[in-house]
């Protein structure tokens, strides 16, 4: 038992109720900074049907985490209903779900690698491997800490009838369609229920977090959490930034790594590929490298959406993420970063025989030159 759980004849204080919660379920837990979700051990979960993991990551804050679902071939999960709320990446495998919404209205979609889809809240669904020979392994990332931690009380949690009827959504947003909505700026929101697949899913220029960035942002299930996809293009990188907690970065399609540190620290750095994911610590600086052969595109959620941000700090991180922290956002600029970045940025991909573009959207000896 871990050593925050509760042991008899003990004071009661200091408790986390969904900690205890998930002790008693009796899967495993991984906790890292960055983690390769393809080698994460899974056991059989009774509440699921299938075996899976929970994966917290260091910079989880207190809102949300991972539960990691691995269905053999021919597999499905027990079919569920809860009062948190979801966000669903599929990592490798293809199948359906089958989602019934507040009115008893059954909605039924494939999906496969790189899908992206959340079921409204306390709807019941059920996810089925399409496949007589591969696995599916499917990531939750879910703000159920929250929930359990507010309510410490199992049944409330799983065994809610009450009907969200408000979310109930059209057909379309569980066939991969949906609408293009404006928010601040240049910038847009996609608002569905299900994405087929982000690896090809059209993303606007979004280029004042860095050269050649394209983003979306996602509105699921009308719900409270968030989800983007970013890309950076071959030989780039994006600006360093910092935010709060529990924003869960997976990557979708190539290779590269990221910088963290602390003010006054040195940098830390994090290689990554398809299937891991990492998490920032709470206002950790951080930035993100390009150095494959093809764009780099990731994923990331977190609790707070872009139409529902849920509290004023996270507000104030969707207005601020591309303004410069001398004008009071967080962002660091090209200009005014460390020179050893640029410099180690061209020593990976001369590694990866990879060329830098960086040139072709500012001057690049400005990136080489000593602020110090």
């Amino acid at each position: 038992m871990d050593d925050h759980a509760q042991k008899p004849g003990e004071p009661r204080f200091l408790i986390d109720p969904y900690l205890d919660w998930l002790d008693a379920e009796g899967i495993p837990v991984v906790e890292d900074f960055c983690v390769d979700l393809h080698k994460v051990e899974t056991r059989p979960w009774d509440r699921i049907g299938a075996d899976s993991a929970a994966v917290h990551m260091k910079g989880r804050g207190d809102f949300i985490s991972i539960f990691l679902i691995d269905m053999p071939p021919g597999g499905k999960t027990h079919s569920q209903r809860h009062l948190y709320e979801e966000v669903f990446y599929v990592l490798s495998g293809h199948g359906t779900a089958v989602v019934e919404d507040a009115a008893g209205h059954s909605h039924t979609f494939e999906w496969g690698p790189c899908s992206l889809f959340a079921p409204p809240l306390n709807c019941r669904y059920r996810l089925f491997n399409g496949s007589g020979s591969e696995r599916a392994r499917i990531a939750s990332t879910n703000n159920l800490p929250m929930m359990m931690n507010t309510f410490r009380n199992e049944q409330f949690i799983f065994d809610n009838p009450f009907a969200f009827r408000e979310r109930d959504a059209d057909e379309d947003y569980f066939a991969g369609k949906g609408q293009l909505v404006p928010t601040h700026g240049n910038r847009q929101m996609w608002e569905t229920n299900f994405v087929p697949d982000l690896r090809d899913f059209k993303l606007n220029s979004w280029s004042a977090r860095g050269a050649g960035s394209n983003n979306m942002v996602f509105c699921l299930a009308e719900g409270t959490m968030h989800a983007h996809c970013s890309e950076m293009s071959v030989g780039t990188y994006k600006k360093g930034h910092r935010h709060g907690p529990d924003f869960h970065v997976f990557i979708v399609k190539g290779s590269g790594y990221s910088l963290f540190w602390h003010e006054g620290e040195d940098y830390r750095r994090y290689d990554w590929h398809p299937g891991c994911v990492f998490a920032p610590t709470d206002m950790i600086w951080h930035q993100h490298f390009n150095t494959s052969q093809e764009p780099v595109r990731y994923m990331a959620t977190a609790f707070g959406s872009s139409r529902y941000p849920f509290s004023n700090e996270k507000r104030r991180i969707k207005l601020g993420v591309d303004v410069s922290v001398k004008k009071g956002g967080a962002q660091i600029e090209y200009t005014d970063q460390d020179q050893r970045i640029h410099r180690t940025y061209l020593e990976a991909l001369d590694k990866n025989g990879v060329k830098c573009r960086m040139g072709e959207f500012l001057d690049e000896q400005m990136l080489l030159a000593d602020k110090s």
